[in-house]
């Protein structure tokens, strides 16, 4: 019973926190848009097919920081992934991302869509990372235990240093899950906030 009143009160805070934000960002959210129109092309939003709470499959949005032929270009790229063990593919100097994207993805503007999808429930403020809808149909089973909570903007991962390993990300997103309290997302979200001013999200 306690816990459902706190999983409750989360939902309330990620309603009521990204309402706000969203009303209040809407300049810079105007400018990042205007930004990318003027210096990449028309394609403002990447349309994010990922994978939340229990499996189920839904469209986020980020701002578009690659040329707006990444996916191809991907495939050429592989051999250079980043990433040990596991399906996700990260590449820290990815040749894709567009001198707008390198600004958006240093202070992680470009996340600031998915406040959109927090405040239709999507998403959480502070949740483990959702996969993507190819990564997730290539998870061992155990591994998505990742996805009984619901998927955040930020997570214990991206303020751990984002390891590039598939286990410790797992082993993070787990003891997350395990720990869970408001106060355990209180301290994430600070921790985000120090991440993002000071331009360390690498």
């Amino acid at each position: 019973m306690f816990r459902r009143v706190q999983l409750a009160i989360k939902r309330l805070v990620d309603f009521l926190a990204s309402a706000a934000l969203l009303l209040i960002l809407s300049p810079v959210l105007a400018l990042i848009a205007a930004a990318i129109r003027i210096t990449s092309g028309s394609t403002i939003l990447y349309e994010w097919n990922v994978v939340g709470l229990n499996g189920r499959p839904f469209k986020g949005y980020k701002f578009r920081t690659m040329v707006t032929n990444a996916d191809q270009l991907k495939q050429d790229l592989l051999d250079r992934n980043e990433m040990n063990g596991g399906p996700v593919f990260k590449i820290k100097d990815d040749p894709r991302v567009t001198p707008v994207g390198r600004v958006l993805r240093k202070y992680s503007l470009d996340e600031l869509p998915q406040l959109w999808s927090v405040f239709k429930g999507d998403m959480s403020l502070v949740g483990p990372r959702p996969p993507l809808a190819y990564e997730y149909e290539n998870f061992q089973e155990w591994q998505k235990r990742k996805l009984t909570v619901k998927p955040g903007m930020t997570s214990l991962w991206q303020v751990s240093g984002k390891p590039l390993d598939f286990n410790e990300w797992l082993r993070l997103d787990f003891d997350y899950i395990d720990h869970w309290s408001p106060w355990l997302d209180f301290k994430i979200i600070l921790w985000t906030i120090w991440i993002v001013l000071t331009g360390r999200n690498h």
